[in-house]
């Protein structure tokens, strides 16, 4: 079903799901390594932030969400790590012979590979486990009923595409291409606004969902405070795969005008406009906000067709349900040989940035 708008599709696609060769499970690799530098910092703020006392604790099941889980091994390390955390925890209390049941809610959306999720379990688990389909932009649990939340790289998609960036003749129309970091700073202003209204909605869903005194860590795509949108290393892989639909939009292979109506739902903060958005909203603390970087001990020339793939495990459900799928591998194949002027990047646009959150519900 080609021709939808991005705006109405983007709160409906889910990552490839799978085992195969451009499964998202597969293809998070990235996502991994940036987690992995995060850990550390996960056992600290549980260690020094997660009050029992408050919680009224111990409860009889700790409840955790994972949000945005996609189908990967990903969701089940960090679950484990998180329970040994809290673990660790109790037993620095003097809980231990307390222990309560873990219940594990892995969510996603409702077009989410679940079975390839639950297929891949870790048979050796200690929690329970619920799937939860759903747009995380929502309230997807009853209230009070969480006691920790856990998301990584998925606060960063947004619920749609700013509508004006597809409206002809509106100032920030981004005809001709599919992202904002190299467009205008009116086309970057709408996807920013588009952005501080979903993280509201999140942080009001949350805050229903979350017991007081509970948690919600979150890892996110970011740039420091002083880079502008346009050094980001992402923004140049999506305006190559920009490229690549306009070149068959001319040689008549798609509609022009189906090139000008598809956006990426995605918007990459910092910490300081995160930082302000939460304040803003007013229902969490900041117990962490910490930008971390990875990455920049990759090799050059850089491996672009393993990011090539990585953007086809993320994008084509979206791509599919707008150009079709008969485009799909044309497409990426083309979208393979521009990137390979991107093999030998400076470093500045070759570092990745992972915004570390840990928020405390008030």
């Amino acid at each position: 079903m080609a021709g939808n708008s991005t705006a109405s599709l983007s709160n409906s696609f889910s990552m490839n799901g799978g085992n195969g060769t451009y499964s998202y499970s597969k293809n998070s690799i990235v996502q991994r390594a940036a987690s992995l530098t995060a850990e550390a910092m996960i056992e600290e703020v549980i260690a020094e932030s997660l009050d029992f006392e408050k919680l009224s604790m111990p409860p009889n099941t700790f409840r955790i969400a994972d949000l945005g889980c996609s189908v990967g091994p990903n969701t089940y390390i960090a679950m484990q790590h998180i329970i040994v955390s809290i673990v660790r925890k109790y037993k620095s209390k003097g809980l231990g012979p307390q222990l309560p049941d873990f219940q594990v809610f892995f969510n996603d959306q409702t077009t989410n590979d679940f079975n390839t999720l639950f297929t891949s379990l870790p048979p050796e688990r200690q929690y329970f486990v619920a799937g939860v389909p759903g747009s995380f932009h929502g309230q997807l649990f009853p209230k009070s009923s969480i006691y920790m939340v856990y998301s990584s790289f998925a606060f960063h998609w947004l619920s749609e595409v700013p509508k004006d960036v597809l409206i002809k003749h509106s100032p920030a129309w981004n005809r001709g291409r599919i992202f904002y970091t190299s467009a205008s700073d009116v086309v970057a202003e709408a996807y920013a606004a588009q952005f501080a209204k979903d993280i509201d909605s999140i942080l009001n869903a949350r805050a229903k969902e979350i017991v007081r005194g509970g948690m919600m860590i979150s890892l996110l795509t970011a740039v420091p405070d002083e880079y502008h949108y346009s050094k980001s290393g992402l923004g140049l892989f999506y305006d190559a795969l920009g490229s690549s639909l306009l070149d068959m939009a001319h040689e008549g292979i798609i509609n022009e005008d189906l090139v000008d109506s598809f956006n990426v739902p995605m918007y990459v903060t910092s910490p300081k406009e995160m930082s302000r958005l939460i304040e803003n909203n007013g229902c969490f603390s900041i117990e962490r906000l910490k930008l971390l970087e990875y990455g920049s001990d990759l090799d050059v020339p850089l491996d672009t067709g393993k990011h090539v793939t990585h953007i086809r495990a993320a994008l084509e459900g979206i791509i599919t349900a707008h150009f079709g799928n008969e485009i799909i591998d044309e497409l990426f194949d083309r979208f393979d040989q521009k990137a390979t002027v991107y093999r030998h990047l400076d470093a500045s646009y070759r570092k990745g940035f992972l915004l570390f959150l840990a928020l405390k519900r008030q």
